[in-house]
């Protein structure tokens, strides 16, 4: 019995050794600055981060099988985290496996994330600049920072913000766009599906471009706003409140057009547009297709 037992135990060991080898626990502090900056990259994986009171960072998660360690470098003013791969991994670390960095950072610290294939989740900051860049990795966020800038080539962005100015760019992934946001919006996609809904709030400047997506935008308009919407073969549309003041205009090529309350002309040869006046006419709305189609609709 006590052989059988001894083997039994042995066995379990070995089984379980090479899981406890693939991943490393990470435990780091480090301070920073109420207002500093935080570098971030991770190649695979997930990177999350969340705001808090403290001056500090806490770093946790764990580091991928094969992966060479994990670089904390500064403090005080700027901070930065990356996951160190072997040079001989290959582009994206596909001989390694998936890091998961969890981070809390300061409530107002600039963040600058960088990832290939890992999602990046941000929640609970009030950051300066907010800045993500992946390739297929997927972004969302749920925060308040002055300024936006994300990128992704295949990944989707989900985005619930409260700013005065976003540029979100893709090239075959989804844009969602969400919040209160009240100043400079850009969206831009090759491919994917753009979804704008701004809540609360009035915008200033709006510029939505895309060459074979759908774009569809809700939101209300700023006196002096301008809001331009522009693709090639994608088909747009454009939701307005009631009391909306603008000067608005419409054309394609090939697709086609429609807006409340107008009747769309119709050219000699290829081509159709609109001209129209809600309110006083106070802002500038434009939409534009190839060969889509392209509704402005007043509810």
């Amino acid at each position: 019995m006590r052989t059988t037992l001894a083997f039994s135990l042995l066995l379990g060991s070995a089984l379980l050794a090479p899981a406890a080898l693939a991943q490393t626990a990470i435990n780091e502090t480090r301070p920073l600055d109420a207002r500093g900056r935080v570098d971030i990259s991770n190649l695979k994986g997930r990177i999350e981060v969340r705001g808090w009171e403290r001056d500090e960072v806490k770093i946790t998660g764990t580091l991928g099988k094969g992966v060479e360690r994990l670089e904390v470098d500064g403090g005080g003013p700027h901070l930065s985290v990356e996951v160190r791969y072997p040079k001989n991994s290959g582009w994206g670390g596909n001989q390694t496996g998936p890091t998961e960095l969890v981070l809390m950072v300061p409530l107002r610290a600039d963040l600058d994330i960088e990832s290939v294939a890992a999602d990046v989740h941000v929640t609970g900051v009030a950051s300066g600049e907010l800045s993500i860049s992946s390739v297929s990795g997927s972004v969302a966020a749920a925060a308040a920072p002055q300024k936006a800038d994300i990128e992704t080539v295949s990944g989707s962005a989900h985005l619930t913000l409260n700013s005065a100015d976003v540029d979100v760019q893709t090239v075959s992934g989804n844009i969602v766009l969400r919040g209160r946001l009240n100043g400079d919006i850009s969206t831009e996609t090759v491919s994917g599906r753009i979804e704008v809904a701004v809540t609360g709030e009035q915008i200033r400047d709006l510029n939505t471009s895309t060459v074979s997506g759908t774009a569809h935008v809700t939101t209300a308009l700023a006196p002096g706003g301008e809001i331009s919407m522009e693709s090639v073969s994608g088909d747009l549309l454009l939701r307005l409140p009631k009391d909306v003041s603008a000067q608005v205009s419409g054309e394609s090529f090939s697709g086609g057009l429609k807006a409340t309350g107008v009747e769309i002309e119709k050219r000699r040869g290829p081509g159709s547009s609109f001209s129209t006046r809600y309110g006083s006419g106070s802002a500038r709305v434009t939409v534009e297709t190839f060969s889509g189609s392209a509704e402005v609709r007043v509810e």
